[in-house]
């Protein structure tokens, strides 16, 4: 590798800038370097065919779309040495960008349109095709104007964890000196430890307490409280990225929902039950307390668009100038030229035009399917600010507890409005799989923009390029969830033989919208309001209510690993009287935390793969290889590809899981540490 290369991100890549200060990313706007080239659209184009396929194979037979964007960046720095001139890291962002929109794209689509087919309203192929691609293209038409205030403005301030990590990544393909090591050991230490303990199961990740023992299962069965945690190298590296502040307020949302509401609607049903209730934590947290944090998120992204509304309007009325022909200043330098808002203005007319002659065909109404349209602008508007800000703070889009809202709102006006029975039923699912699509394709956008910015690619290139991407997303997930029904089925309530599709998330909006579309249902307005109070008292405090909500909604224990994280990267800032050690402790810290992410990510899609295939090592159907391994080391019963390997116990398997999280943990510090004797 040509050691002329520049060596890593600026220094100021990941702080707030002083006053007058100016990020220069990576390549810098004057610098021009090939970046939309056919191997680059090319490529990129492939990977979103590939993933796509593995995503909603995964997320439907396993509930969860794995992260597409950090293994994409990784192969795209691997393909481009296969070329005599290898790729120039602009071009791996196009390619990483074009092949993200797949993971984005089936989290839109298959949380909601396999519940059409469990109610045996058999939408067509174009059905699930439009509603994918015309809520992407909603997406990212509504992100694009917010694109500087999040990238720019609000620089060194969110942390985009899963934008750093990609950015590190595709660095360290472009640059000289240790930083490949580092990232390379790095990834294999968190890939294999965590493929290792969730698909291998060699030891347990889910703690709670307990599992100390007898007081802890008393203490918890009286109260209600319960304290839960993963101890996987995944979310030490997410915690480190996320930053403490941003951690402790995410973990102290989840402590007022764990430790306060659910203990209180515990004591509640008590008192009601004459001193007795049969409900978990875990139950009251699913019916009475997440519900609360929906309303926390709905109210908080309504903050946020209330404190963004002067950008939001700024931007579309600098669209219309440009559209009666008042152009506004110089061309922008290349690496802040995004598409004009006229045009951005104009394809969002047409889209919504697009989007209301299929929700016509599909109401067969004009009056069904502009209601329908105006449910889906709105909802669509209000909650982008939420999903790039969400995927902005802690790397996750809550995009479940927005679609919900979605269904809510839409079934109740729907209802209302005279469209019930199945005919509603399908109008309100596709309506949330639009919704669905959008906000998810937003929140993987605004991640794509930010690499974008650290590395200095053209953001028009990065957007007209993303529509390239959604196009074969949304016509590959199509055929994906089609082929499925048609050779699979997906699973009903009442069961049905294997191999049919679990498909879990449609199968939980299914029952959702059964209760919905009764005119008589009881939807938790009180809970909805609470959290909206919440949410509120936060702004007020000066809390950021969005991550906050976030902690209340999110399961908990996704949510305390981030302490650690967070913890080690606060240790690492003040490690040195030396401000500039103690910035390159904190950066090497950093890329070993990108590492961590990435190789979970990498080794959990070869887990999935594992899982999903016919006769697959873990499939667990058959006594296959992994068994005959466990039967050696004699812990394996009958059903051995349910046991953990060291240990006979999920307690025990889970203290070694504790004791491996500490020592992922002190090398995580110490490593950092040397970068002063390098």
């Amino acid at each position: 590798m040509n050691s002329s290369r520049p060596q890593g991100l600026p220094e100021n890549a990941y702080r707030p800038l002083n006053e007058g200060e100016k990020y220069i990313p990576f390549i810098p706007a004057e610098k021009i370097i090939p970046e939309i080239t056919i191997r680059s659209v090319l490529w990129g184009v492939v990977m979103s065919f590939i993933f796509t396929f593995a995503c909603a194979y995964s997320g439907l037979k396993a509930g969860q779309v794995f992260e597409a964007a950090i293994p994409i960046a990784i192969l795209a720095v691997g393909l481009g040495k296969m070329y005599s001139r290898e790729n120039t890291i602009l071009e791996n962002v196009i390619i990483q960008s074009i092949g993200a929109g797949s993971g984005v794209v089936v989290a839109g689509a298959i949380f909601t349109l396999p519940a059409l087919f469990m109610l045996k309203l058999n939408p067509g192929f174009f059905t699930i095709f439009f509603a994918a691609f015309l809520g992407g293209v909603l997406g990212i038409l509504f992100l694009i104007p917010l694109r500087r205030y999040f990238v720019a403005e609000q620089h060194g301030i969110l942390p985009f964890p899963e934008a750093t990590a990609t950015t590190e990544i595709l660095v360290t393909g472009e640059s000289a000196g240790n930083q490949s090591k580092t990232l390379v050991v790095s990834m294999i230490v968190g890939g294999i430890l965590d493929f290792l303990a969730e698909s291998m199961r060699f030891w347990g990740v889910h703690f709670n307490w307990t599992m100390l023992g007898t007081p802890f299962k008393t203490f918890t069965a009286k109260t209600k409280m319960l304290f839960k945690m993963e101890t996987t190298s995944f979310f030490i590296g997410l915690g480190y990225i996320v930053g403490l502040r941003y951690a402790f307020v995410i973990v102290a949302g989840s402590f007022l929902a764990w430790f306060v509401f659910v203990p209180f609607f515990g004591y509640a049903q008590s008192l009601a039950g004459n001193g007795a209730t049969t409900m978990t934590a875990n139950a009251i947290f699913g019916q009475y307390v997440r519900p609360i944090g929906i309303g926390a998120i709905a109210i908080a992204g309504l903050l946020g668009i209330v404190k963004n509304f002067n950008v939001i309007i700024s931007s579309f009325s600098i669209g219309f100038k440009q559209m009666f022909g008042h152009h506004e200043g110089n061309e922008s330098i290349r690496t802040d030229k995004d598409i004009s808002m006229k045009t951005i203005i104009i394809l969002l007319g047409v889209s919504l035009i697009s989007t209301f002659v299929f929700y016509y065909f599909l109401t067969k109404s004009f009056g069904f399917g502009l209601l329908t349209l105006v449910i889906t602008f709105v909802i669509t508007f209000l909650f982008t600010t939420v999903a790039a800000r969400a995927i902005a703070i802690v790397g996750s889009n809550p995009v479940s507890g927005m679609t919900l809202v979605t269904l809510i709102i839409g079934s109740v006006l729907l209802v209302k409005a005279g469209l019930h029975g199945d005919k509603g039923m399908a109008v309100a699912l596709v309506m949330g799989s639009v919704v669905c699509t959008a906000l998810s394709v937003a929140g993987g956008f605004i991640t794509d923009l930010k690499i974008g910015y650290w590395l200095g690619a053209t953001p028009y290139n990065q957007e007209r390029f993303k529509f390239l991407g959604i196009l074969v997303a949304s016509a590959t997930v199509g055929i994906a969830i089609y082929l499925i029904n048609a050779t699979l089925g997906f699973t009903l309530p009442n069961g049905q033989p294997n191999p049919a599709m679990p498909a879990p998330q449609a199968n939980v909006m299914k029952s959702i919208i059964l209760t919905l579309m009764d005119p008589k249902a009881n939807i938790p307005w009180i809970l909805y309001g609470v959290g909206g109070i919440v949410a509120l008292l936060m702004d007020i405090l000066g809390v950021p209510a969005l991550a906050f909500a976030l902690g209340m909604y999110l399961p908990q224990e996704l949510n305390t690993p981030l302490l650690v994280g967070g913890f080690l990267a606060w240790l690492l800032n003040r490690s040195s009287d030396d401000e500039e050690i103690a910035k390159k402790r904190v950066q090497k810290g950093t890329l070993i935390a990108s590492g961590l992410l990435a190789g979970s990510a990498l080794f959990g899609i070869l887990g999935a793969v594992l899982r999903i295939i016919p006769g697959g090592l873990l499939n667990g159907q058959k006594i296959n290889l992994l068994q005959k391994l466990w039967h050696i080391f004699g812990v394996a019963g009958k059903e051995g590809h349910h046991r953990f390997l060291f240990a006979s116990s999920e307690s025990a398997a889970t203290i070694i899981g504790l004791v491996i999280m500490a020592i992922v943990s002190i090398w995580l510090y110490r490593s950092s540490l040397k970068i002063d004797k390098e």
